[in-house]
């Protein structure tokens, strides 16, 4: 497993996460980050190009 975490006081919510990984970030009814804090192996590559396209580089994997 892969432990996601967002700085949400860095998160301005811009979204691009959600393009790169819709199965771990997503944004809600109120335009916000959501996000799983835990992800299965597979989904390593996405959640590392979500990190690579984050404008406020809020997003890192645990390890």
């Amino acid at each position: 497993m892969i432990k996601v975490e967002v700085d949400m006081a860095k998160c301005q919510h811009y979204g691009q996460c959600v393009f790169e990984a819709p199965d771990i970030f997503s944004l809600n009814v109120d335009d916000k980050l959501e996000y799983t804090a835990e992800a299965d192996d597979a989904e390593r590559d996405n959640i590392e190009a979500a990190i690579d396209v984050c404008p406020m580089q809020a997003i890192r994997i645990v390890e």
